[in-house]
């Protein structure tokens, strides 16, 4: 058995040399004439258990006409501007001193993150005569297909930041994001004390043609009673600050422009 031993050792102490030993291997003598090898498991770790987030619920399908309920109209002869996305820094500051020298009020249907970033915006609409409308936090374009309590924390919020940057101010309306409505968003809004605010001429100045495209598109498509729809915010609005001026002369001479009731 001494003879089995140091024959073992001194194969250990050939096999290391020549580079043939692994770690965690061990080689000893049987009871037989010849040595062997064995192999110590490397303990693997165990595996981190993985977190998955619930799937989230199907966007509910966009009826194919629009629902009943929605504001398209003033009411009465004049014509009642709109303006959209905003406040802009950039650009709703020069659409209310385009508004201011014609004497004309407008809606700004304002979005809630860009109404928090900039409340002394908000303060000015409202401090020159101008009514204010709920347009989103963010502008989601599917808003109106989530379930109705991601609607109602969504325009919720988006309530607070106006009320945050002007107290007591009244948000009369609420406009969907693409015009996208469903009964749920309808029901939403209604239940916060807001009337579904849609159009009747939409210039589609957001895809930036021209000033004089935009002029001749609301000049042929408004009539008495109508709702334009314009953009203050959500991008580059040269276009549609180029247009204002022959546009509010031309629906002033034609219907008038009032303030939404």
């Amino acid at each position: 058995m001494q003879a089995r031993a140091a024959l073992a050792a001194v194969l250990a102490v050939v096999l290391a040399l020549s580079g043939c030993a692994e770690p965690n291997r061990t080689i000893h003598a049987t009871d037989g004439s010849q040595p062997t090898e064995s192999t110590t498991p490397t303990p693997t770790p165990s595996p981190r258990p993985t977190r998955t987030k619930p799937p989230k619920p199907p966007l509910r399908p966009l009826p194919t006409t629009l629902p009943a309920g929605l504001r398209r109209s003033t009411g009465v002869r004049p014509v009642a501007l709109t303006f959209d996305d905003g406040p802009s820094p950039a650009w709703t500051p020069k659409v209310l001193d385009q508004l201011r020298a014609a004497k004309v009020t407008a809606t700004f249907c304002v979005v809630g993150h860009e109404a928090q970033r900039h409340p002394e915006l908000i303060r000015r609409i409202v401090r020159e005569g101008h009514q204010l409308c709920n347009h989103s936090w963010r502008h989601d374009l599917d808003l109106a297909r989530r379930p109705a309590a991601e609607i109602r924390a969504d325009l919720t919020r988006t309530n607070k930041a106006i009320q945050a940057a002007a107290p007591g101010t009244p948000v009369a309306f609420y406009r969907q994001p693409g015009g996208r409505w469903t009964a749920e968003v309808l029901a939403v809004a209604k239940e916060l004390g807001m009337r579904p605010l849609h159009w009747t001429v939409d210039p589609q100045d957001w895809n930036k043609p021209t000033a004089a495209t935009i002029t001749k598109r609301v000049h042929s498509a408004a009539r008495p009673g109508a709702i334009v729809l314009l953009h203050d915010g959500g991008g580059d609005r040269a276009a549609t600050l180029g247009a204002c001026p022959h546009l509010i002369a031309d629906l002033k001479r034609r219907f008038g422009i009032t303030r939404l009731r």
